[in-house]
């Protein structure tokens, strides 16, 4: 096991092709180096302490990380509560695909520009919401690789989005999620393979959706400690 980097970790604000400004979540390693860059994307509940963790363990292992605010057209800052998911919706059913990717494109072009990012090594991964996200980032940006953590309606929103993927996508999912059923799942996977996508797909059968939080009751402590190794493989591997 690699020793961790020190890091350092701050709140930016990024201007969005829309006239809008998102506050973001930057963590980096502080060792003034070029590194890989990687766009974190949110679950419903914005980039609350379990997406800054994820940002922050990402900066730990050699990444610039950026965690977008993507509700910042109607819940700057928002934070929500796992036990009340309801509260979240006015700001899910706002983001729209033109936001969304207003809102790619200008994280993906401050890390772009920025000293310490190799410019041809930039990821996403996102998780649920931002698990979706992270498919449509890889079908409008140069990304090298993208992770999508049980990534919720891919099938039917994006599908005519395969063609278009950039770099290979790790696909994960939990065996007993009942948000996105094994049709959902495989109907990704097949037109990823009618367009000849490079893809890795896999799914913990023993796991819920959201298994990769500890903040949510389905956390499942193996599967989430796989899947980060997992998906550290499958970035490295795209280097």
């Amino acid at each position: 096991m690699t020793a961790q980097r020190t890091t350092a970790a701050e709140k930016i604000e990024l201007a969005v092709g829309d006239g809008t400004r998102m506050g973001a979540y930057v963590a980096r390693p502080d060792d003034g180096d070029a590194h890989a860059g990687v766009i974190v994307l949110q679950e419903a509940f914005g980039v609350n302490s379990h997406i800054r963790n994820v940002t922050e363990r990402l900066a730990g292992e050699g990444y610039v990380a950026i965690a977008p605010g993507l509700f910042h057209r109607t819940g700057p800052g928002f934070e929500g509560d796992y036990k009340n998911f309801q509260a979240a919706m006015p700001h899910i059913q706002a983001v729209t695909l033109a936001t969304a990717e207003a809102d790619l494109r200008a994280t993906f072009d401050w890390l772009h520009s920025q000293d310490n990012v190799k410019k041809d090594e930039i990821h996403s991964v996102g998780f649920c919401m931002g698990g979706r996200m992270s498919f449509l980032a890889n079908s409008l940006l140069a990304l090298r690789a993208a992770v999508s953590f049980y990534g919720a309606r891919i099938a039917p929103d994006l599908l005519d989005r395969a063609a278009a993927l950039h770099g290979p996508m790790l696909l994960i999912w939990g065996g007993l999620d009942k948000h996105i059923t094994p049709e959902h799942r495989k109907a990704v996977t097949d037109a990823l393979n009618a367009h000849q996508k490079t893809y890795v797909n896999v799914e913990f059968s023993n796991a819920d959706h959201g298994f990769f939080c500890d903040e949510r009751p389905a956390y499942q402590p193996q599967a989430a400690r796989q899947a980060w190794s997992l998906m550290l493989e499958f970035l490295c591997s795209q280097s």
